[in-house]
């Protein structure tokens, strides 16, 4: 066996099951190895940004990684914007980059380029393999990267000679370390703040906004006084009805520092210091009151659940029953015109149990959340990065992760356009997603930062920059460009109409939403 097969076997060996593709020259040798092993799933994606985005929304639902398939460096640095996200969102992802062979990269040729340097900056674990009888043992230490807690990406180049010469067969994964438990220090200092009679904050991030540890958060809550709030983004949280419903760090700069600004004890379980998303003039960074006490109960490495289990016993709140979202669903709206917080109650009220939604709503979808609270149990994804154009492909790597289940993607138009192409992979994996475009034609939540900067006043070419309808992009027909049944709809009723004849229907539907 060549050094690719040792190399595709070693990864489903250790578990990774799924790549997502976009393959050139340099990784032919890889991609011929895909077919002689069994086990390895192969999607193949347009944009090597689908590839990244994808591997993200397949991590975020299945807690194990997948691996990608990039050509060379510009192929990296199309996947790029994906993997800033994924690293935010702290996603474990094999990551393999294809690479000239060793003894080519003295020559220059034109796709050479600093692949490590393109790499290193999204990346926890860097390795370019060195040789054939090497390269299994690369893959394995890059999944044991991939999945040291919380999650990471492992970037693993891959010269086309170390992928064609005699390979040395499948390597065993290294062990996983287990998170870190927390410090006894920090347990005390929480319990300190949280009797101090000061207000205080649990803000809760990675596993700790998830199911189990916010019931834990919310049972300390319930003895002490304190609030909940999850971090402005989260990479997944599981809610609905029978879970805790907990509020997030609202985006817009003024809006965070109010909801803020009572707090004067700050207590972090997996989440990270709120700070705001840009500079502002006459803003602070730091989004807390500038009195408020900042403790670290947990990082995001460590383990949190068992964290706040030992803070609940110190304060006496295990015995605590903390509210939970009981229903009943929201009621559809029986009219009205087709706006934000009535789309939001229809989604509360038709998405079914299990659904997986995938939210890179920005500006349109920014109350939907608050609106959802009672709706049947589901996962709720979000654009963890700031870097827009994750939506499309990360709903395609969660319905890849995730066949059973209804996958549901809030999208801004804007952000759509970056990566629309993973429509067509939805179309060709037969994925089970209904994307919803939040048609306003704008880059709208820019219309608001022009504001918030202080940039007042606009004229014609500032607005025109920001603007999306000369011409409009007609989305049904771009949808059936890519294989995708699209409908467009003008108003509430049809709204209601074409979202449950999409749900009631297995495989890619796209409604456009005119607002």
């Amino acid at each position: 066996m060549n050094g690719a097969e040792s190399l595709v076997r070693t990864l489903v060996a250790g578990g990774v099951e799924v790549c997502f593709a976009n393959p050139g020259t340099s990784e032919m040798h890889f991609v011929a190895a895909l077919d002689r092993v069994d086990g390895m799933r192969c999607v193949l994606c347009l944009f090597e940004g689908g590839a990244t985005g994808a591997a993200d929304g397949y991590a975020r639902m299945a807690d194990t990684p997948a691996s990608t398939l990039l050509h060379l460096g510009p192929g990296l640095s199309n996947g790029l914007a994906n993997l800033h996200n994924a690293r935010r969102a702290r996603s474990g992802i094999v990551n393999i980059v294809g690479e000239h062979a060793t003894y080519h990269r003295a020559y220059d040729a034109p796709l050479t380029s600093d692949i490590e340097g393109l790499a290193r900056p999204v990346s926890a674990w860097l390795r370019t393999g060195l040789s054939a009888s090497g390269i299994a043992a690369d893959g394995a230490a890059a999944i044991a990267a991939a999945r040291t807690p919380p999650g990471q990406v492992a970037t693993l180049i891959l010269p086309a000679d170390t992928a064609w010469e005699p390979g040395n067969g499948i390597v065993p994964v290294p062990p996983v370390p287990e998170r870190a438990r927390a410090d006894d220090g920090a347990i005390a200092a929480a319990v300190a703040a949280l009797t101090s009679g000061e207000p205080t904050l649990l803000h809760l991030g990675d596993r700790a906004v998830r199911d189990r540890g916010r019931e834990i958060a919310a049972r300390i809550a319930q003895k002490t006084g304190a609030k909940l709030l999850a971090m402005q983004a989260n990479a997944r949280i599981d809610r609905g009805a029978g879970t805790v419903p907990i509020e997030r760090l609202p985006y817009p700069i003024d809006l965070a520092i109010g909801a803020l600004k009572p707090f004067r004890r700050l207590i972090l379980v997996g989440a990270t210091r709120p700070v705001g998303f840009f500079a502002y003039p006459g803003k602070p960074s730091l989004l807390a009151h500038p009195d408020c006490e900042t403790i670290t109960l947990a990082t995001p490495e460590e383990d949190q659940i068992e964290a706040l289990e030992r803070l609940a016993l110190a304060v006496g709140a295990i015995g605590e029953k903390p509210r939970i979202a009981a229903g009943p669903r929201p009621d559809l709206p029986g009219s009205g015109p087709l706006e934000d917080d009535a789309i939001g109650r229809v989604l509360g009220a038709l998405m079914p149990e299990g659904a997986i939604v995938c939210d890179e709503s920005l500006t349109t979808g920014r109350n939907f959340f608050a609106l959802t609270h009672e709706a049947a149990p589901h996962a709720w994804l979000q654009l963890s990065g700031g870097s827009i154009g994750v939506g499309i492909p990360m709903a395609t790597g969660a319905a890849v992760a995730c066949p059973d289940r209804k996958v549901i993607n809030l999208q801004a138009d804007g952000s759509a356009l970056y990566t629309a192409q993973s429509l067509w992979t939805q179309a060709r994996e037969r994925l089970d997603v209904v994307t919803l475009i939040w048609s306003n034609r704008a880059y709208a939540i820019l219309r608001g930062e022009l504001a918030n900067v202080g940039a007042h006043n606009p004229g014609p070419k500032a607005i025109g920059m920001l603007s999306l309808d000369d011409p409009a992009v007609d989305w049904p027909s771009l949808a059936r460009g890519f294989g995708v049944e699209g409908r467009r709809v003008e108003t509430l009723a049809d709204f209601i109409d074409v979202f449950r004849h999409a749900l009631s229907r297995r495989g890619p539907f796209l409604i456009e939403v005119a607002l």
